[in-house]
């Protein structure tokens, strides 16, 4: 019996196998979804930890499986504390388990927090290739919330060759949005325009991100959609459901999607049915679902687990083949079930 390993991979390890693979993140994380959509992985409803005397705050456990040429299984469980902002830490903090198929044993926890935003600003960046085909490509792109999961969609659309003429922030904090407007020209941006109001930012954008941590729509008037954008939805709760019911909806899995009071599970409890639904993404990709040439068009992803399990994976054996995993010794000590007799002669 080969012992089993367990390596401990820090952030610091994580990005450097992540950085300057922008678009290799991508098709790992278009592979997985689609092995999703194919019915190759196990995803059930995430798990919310909630806390009575901490109402903002809430930690939500992700098990996943996926299956394809290399099957793993395993859990993230991701933190968000809002309130870390106001003391200089990033809101969501992360940790990722992998276990081996076969075993049962976890072989490695990963850091997770830039895992996580990486397969967030992968999915998006795809959803919005996919989305826009048949449509002139947007110019001007607005961000409403301007913190680490905005910052990593841009550098994802950057990196896959998307330009834009303008670049529209908005943010309740004006620190945060003038760090990333430092960010955004440093990478390049030659315009970038602060919006007082999300609807005036709106109607001035022709692809539009949500990467807030609003609990509860704030964006309620249907005309400043009326020139038909396209939006990431990313944050899930910034949409009132008019919105949704005047758009064209694409979701990552409709039933993850619909649920926790979610913009779209507004909507379907305003309406009473999902008839509002385009379909899902893997419904683009497979060609089942034609998306309109004009008017808005919305993708809300909830976000799933079979990504970060693809997106770790792809840190893992990097790591592995480079010779860098850090392997904590004796880390599974117990592996006799009886236990082991004594050497002989022993007293």
């Amino acid at each position: 019996m080969t012992t089993p390993s367990f390596s401990v991979i820090s952030g610091a390890q994580v990005q450097r196998a992540l950085l300057g693979r922008e678009r290799e993140i991508v098709e790992v994380c278009e592979a997985a979804y689609r092995l999703h959509g194919d019915g190759d992985s196990v995803n059930p409803p995430s798990y919310f930890l909630r806390f009575p005397d901490r109402p903002s705050s809430r930690i939500i456990a992700l098990p996943a499986s996926l299956g394809g040429a290399v099957p793993v299984d395993g859990l993230k469980w991701i933190s968000s504390f809002p309130d870390n902002v106001g003391d200089g830490l990033p809101r969501a903090s992360a940790v990722l388990i992998l276990n081996d198929p076969s075993t049962g044993y976890p072989f490695a926890c990963l850091e997770a927090s830039m895992i996580s935003a990486s397969r967030t600003a992968a999915m998006a960046t795809s959803a919005a290739g996919w989305l826009s085909r048949g449509r002139p490509r947007p110019r001007r792109l607005g961000i409403v919330g301007t913190g680490l999961i905005a910052r990593y969609v841009h550098t994802f659309l950057d990196a896959c060759g998307w330009e834009f003429d303008e670049i529209g922030l908005h943010d309740t904090s004006t620190a945060s949005a003038e760090g990333f407007a430092a960010y955004a020209r440093r990478s390049g941006a030659s315009r970038v325009v602060h919006h007082e109001h999300a609807e005036d930012l709106i109607a001035a954008s022709e692809l539009v991100v949500f990467a807030t941590v609003a609990a509860t729509p704030h964006v309620t008037d249907p005309a400043c959609f009326g020139h038909g954008p396209l939006v990431l939805h990313l944050s899930l709760r910034d949409l009132a459901p008019e919105i949704l019911l005047g758009a064209t909806n694409v979701v990552d899995d409709i039933d993850h999607c619909l649920k926790a009071d979610t913009s779209p599970h507004l909507a379907e409890q305003q309406t009473g049915g999902r008839h509002f639904l385009a379909g899902t993404l893997h419904d683009v990709m497979a060609d089942r679902v034609r998306v309109p040439a004009e008017g808005t068009v919305i993708f809300s992803p909830f976000g799933l687990g079979v990504l970060d399990l693809a997106v770790g994976m792809l840190v893992h054996d990097r790591l592995q083949r480079a010779g860098e995993l850090d392997v904590v010794p004796g880390f599974f000590h117990e592996l006799s079930r009886h236990g082991v007799p004594d050497p002989v002669g022993s007293s």
